[in-house]
């Protein structure tokens, strides 16, 4: 295709271009892998939301020496140009290109690999419309909003050979890895619980509370691409910019914004031990059962302010996430059937033996992946081609547990039985019609996966 083809080809076409691309498609490995574009050889990035969160991950790859941001895109104007001139001024030139719509910066071909800070409901169709253009995709977590969106995403990351990161940015941390390491060289014997603490609750970034009226979106604001395929509700600032999170239209709680951190890292500890329950990109709950106190569905702050989820796993292993309860400390808690223990939580770290939360304690011969930087790792996976540290299908599995219990909640507390490896609830089909939701036309997941 020639410049000026590419450059004229529309949305509606590139949309429809991506998603024909088959497992057949040759692997494409970015040219700078290949010195293609000495002396420079580096990684070509464009970044998707650049608001808060998003700012924060493009700080660190304008870091890197070897990656290069050359294009950002956000339906906030303020954010688009704020971004687009921190870009510049560390680059010292007037290259970076800023676009309202991602589906601009996704066509174009100079880019390899683009990082996504989107609210959880814009999560998988440009990820998968990226995935389909042959991008590699940093993306944030909880992977998904649905399971089934989760699904979709994963499968087409491992269709087109893509390298996925997710902002689970805690398995590159030392604490967490230790943590894991004890567990998988049997210091605390057979596993039999794991408890997983998020927080509860809502938390209020604007300071404003709960109470803040519908009204006309900010003039710098395209409220229209930012809703996109959630169901189109009134403009409310108190469920907009970081607020999104506490309203099921478009986000999930604390919950789900903090199951990708806390139940992932218990997956990697029950995983590949002599004990374990399969890897992480296969584990999952045999039974989930949930249940939660809910503010009013209408109210503008809707998702669950306290919660308890029991799990059982394979090989009796019982895991327990929950919030607001007190009995349940934050982070993650691994239990030996002996009551031999290891507790990591953010710059946290306890054990039944103290011993064993010294740095040089020898912790065996078993290693789990290392990683100092979750997004050098993930620059370096795309050069490499090797998976990072939070592939796409490990991310899915380390939400699957939010996502059901989630469900069950809202089932009243029904007990699910879940197959893993269908990834269907068994003893209530109607419950599987429940592990997606319906996008707001023209959006849609099945023309592009």
């Amino acid at each position: 295709m020639s410049g000026k083809q590419s450059k004229n080809l529309n949305r509606r076409q590139f949309t429809k271009a991506a998603a024909a691309t088959t497992l057949a498609a040759p692997v494409i490995v970015p040219s700078s892998v290949f010195g293609k574009d000495a002396p420079s050889n580096k990684i070509t990035m464009g970044c998707i939301g650049v608001g808060w969160q998003g700012g924060g991950n493009m700080g660190r790859f304008l870091g890197i020496d070897d990656c290069r941001v050359l294009a950002v895109s956000d339906t906030d104007k303020n954010h688009l140009r704020n971004a687009q001139n921190r870009v510049n001024r560390k680059y010292k030139n007037k290259d970076c290109k800023a676009y309202d719509d991602f589906r601009d910066l996704l066509a174009r071909k100079d880019i390899d690999a683009v990082m996504m800070a989107l609210p959880d409901h814009w999560h998988a169709i440009p990820a998968i419309i990226a995935a389909n253009s042959k991008k590699d995709v940093f993306g944030e977590k909880p992977i998904s909003h649905t399971l089934r969106e989760g699904r979709a995403m994963a499968d087409a990351m491992a269709k087109n050979k893509r390298i996925w990161q997710t902002g689970s940015w805690q398995r590159s941390v030392f604490n967490f890895r230790q943590g894991v390491e004890l567990v998988h060289n049997g210091h605390i014997g057979k596993v039999k619980r794991v408890e997983v603490g998020l927080p509860s609750g809502h938390a209020d970034f604007n300071r404003t509370g709960n109470k803040c009226p519908d009204s006309d979106p900010p003039k710098e604001l395209n409220y229209d691409m930012w809703i996109g395929p959630a169901k189109m509700e009134p403009y409310n600032r108190c469920r907009s910019h970081k607020n999104w999170r506490w309203n099921y239209n478009i986000g999930g709680g604390q919950l789900m914004d903090w199951i990708g951190h806390h139940c992932d890292i218990a997956h990697w500890g029950l995983a590949d031990t002599e004990f374990g329950i399969g890897p992480d990109d296969k584990i999952g709950p045999l039974t989930v059962e949930g249940k939660g106190d809910f503010p009013d569905p209408k109210a503008i702050w809707n998702t669950c302010t306290k919660y308890r989820i029991n799990c059982q796993y394979p090989n009796g292993v019982e895991v327990v996430i929950a919030g607001g309860h007190r009995d349940i400390g934050g982070g993650t808690k691994w239990i030996g059937e002996d009551g031999n223990w290891v507790h990591v939580n953010r710059g946290r770290f306890k054990a039944s033996n103290p011993e064993w939360t010294k740095r040089k304690f020898e912790r065996g011969s078993k290693k789990a992946y290392y990683s100092q930087d979750h997004w050098r790792n993930f620059i370096e996976c795309c050069k490499t081609r090797k998976p990072t540290i939070t592939p796409a299908e490990v991310a899915h599995r380390s939400a699957t547990p939010g996502h059901l219990g989630l469900l069950s909640m809202r089932l009243g507390g029904k007990k699910l039985n879940w197959d893993a490896k269908t990834e269907t609830v068994t003893n209530d089909k109607s419950a599987n019609g429940k592990l997606g939701k319906n996008m707001r036309a023209p959006w849609k997941i099945d023309s592009i996966a």
